[in-house]
């Protein structure tokens, strides 16, 4: 048995098989990213907690020679048995490494892929379903956020997809239609364009606010961040139903049925929560990268389409 093994059998710590599936249920609870095993990070306090790591087992140490520079480096036994179990998930498939995920974020962290993504919510009893909803990023759909970011903003822009959509949901829509969602309510900051509600499930894995398509997904309203705005679920309906557009200053246009509207209606309590929360010629709140905020077309497609006057 090598020198790590007989440190890890003498101070009986957890198997690298155990770790590894304690790494993916910890990165799922970090929405998909962790940091480095460096020394004074939580996250390698809160693995060693699942485990219920004595002191003896958190301060243990390897020690190897460097006899060329005359040299001895010591590197606590955990974190060289988290990285065995991080290193051994990357060689599956599972996570992405800090040398890789840098390139993409910036940022030296272990990543979730789909695959890993998977295996998590299948540890979990987690069903796949749960995928769109879920803050949880993974490299692939991080990687797809990015290149819309990057993307030129097209002068001349049709909203609707020539391609006619398929009911069969493949793994590739599923990834569009999230690296959709992703990046419209992260361009937004996670707050409604219209009343700029901002809240998350008590848990917090979930946000309130939508990513609402311009040009409705059901008739063909492409997946691009052009034709998306974020949208709370109230603000959704409502925009869908057509009781309001923008127009090409982003500012609210209201339907004139709501002069129609029984005075009862829209009310929470005696507040009026419909007709205060659309206010005429209001400026909607935009993504600070203008870039990214809804294109001219697919708002005029919207007044044409679906908005009632």
């Amino acid at each position: 048995m090598s020198y790590e093994g007989n440190m890890l059998e003498e101070f009986a710590m957890p198997s690298r098989q155990s770790v590894e599936k304690a790494l993916l249920e910890t990165l799922f609870r970090h929405n998909g990213t962790v940091k480095e095993f460096s020394s004074g990070e939580e996250i390698v306090t809160e693995i060693a907690n699942m485990f219920t790591l004595t002191h003896e087992q958190r301060i243990a140490v390897l020690e190897r020679v460097y006899r060329k520079e005359n040299r001895v480096v010591k590197t606590p036994l955990w974190h060289r048995l988290l990285f065995r179990a991080a290193d051994s998930l990357a060689k599956q498939g599972l996570v992405t490494k800090p040398t890789t995920t840098i390139k993409l974020t910036n940022k030296r962290e272990w990543m979730l892929t789909e695959k890993g993504y998977d295996a998590a919510l299948h540890q979990l009893n987690i069903s796949v379903d749960k995928k769109f909803t879920l803050p949880v990023k993974s490299y692939e759909v991080q990687r797809g956020i990015k290149k819309i970011i990057e993307a030129e903003r097209p002068v001349d822009y049709c909203p609707v997809s020539s391609m006619k959509k398929r009911k069969i949901v493949t793994t590739k829509t599923n990834i569009r239609s999230r690296i959709f969602r992703q990046a419209v309510i992260e361009s937004y900051g996670y707050k409604c364009s219209v009343c700029g509600l901002m809240i998350q499930s008590p848990d917090l894995k979930y946000w309130e606010v939508e990513a609402a398509h311009i040009v409705p997904h059901g008739l063909n309203g492409k997946d691009d961040i052009w034709n998306g705005i974020a949208l709370c679920h109230f603000h959704h309906w409502a925009f869908d139903v057509g009781w309001f557009s923008l127009t090409n200053d982003y500012r609210i246009e209201m339907s004139s049925k709501i002069d129609e509207l029984p005075s009862e209606h829209g009310k929470i309590d005696s507040y009026d929560f419909f007709r205060q929360s659309l206010i005429q010629n209001k400026i909607i709140l935009l993504p600070a990268n203008r870039q990214l905020i809804p294109h001219e077309k697919s708002i005029e497609w919207h007044r044409e389409y679906v908005f009632l006057p």
